[in-house]
């Protein structure tokens, strides 16, 4: 159950829930990554009408990333991240300087599919925050998940807790 305090961010993972996890390679090395075009939508369009900002938190690096991220207007984007729990609170920590209002974990959304997820989602969910999970997430992230998507990563899984987050602020 969401707490009366508005969302104001979402946390995103990428490999495995903004993607299907895989990682395709070219024989020269180059790689590429499938992102789903409903996920776009609901990042770009339909994020900023309810004045939620995306923010990614991944523990890999590269540069397909960086351009999704431009397309779709995604200023938050950390990278290379093995301690997402303490990024993410230095993240907030970091908007609470910015903010008049009051800025906190409760505000937070976040959505992950494997055991790196699993430290942001217990700080946010034990005050009051919402953690999502697409349907092909490990187990132990599963067992966290205020709401496990009918999605899979990839296939739409953002997109579709993104409609849930907004149904239930």
């Amino acid at each position: 159950m969401i707490n009366n305090c508005k969302i104001r961010f979402l946390v995103i993972d990428v490999d495995g829930t903004l993607t299907d996890g895989k990682i395709y390679m070219s024989e020269s090395g180059e790689l590429f990554k499938a992102f789903d075009i409903k996920d776009g939508y609901g990042i770009k369009e339909i994020l900023p009408q309810y004045n939620i900002v995306p923010i990614i938190i991944t523990a890999r690096q590269g540069k397909i990333l960086e351009k999704r991220c431009r397309e779709l207007g995604i200023e938050e984007l950390h990278q290379g991240i093995q301690q997402k729990g303490e990024k993410l609170a230095q993240i907030i920590a970091d908007f609470q300087k910015c903010d008049v209002a009051t800025v906190d974990l409760s505000q937070v959304a976040y959505i992950g599919d494997d055991i790196f997820d699993i430290q942001c989602m217990k700080m946010i969910k034990d005050v009051g925050g919402l953690v999502g999970c697409p349907k092909d997430a490990v187990q132990e992230v599963m067992a966290i998940a205020d709401y496990v998507c009918a999605r899979q990563g990839g296939a739409g899984a953002v997109r579709e807790f993104i409609e849930y987050l907004i149904k239930n602020i």
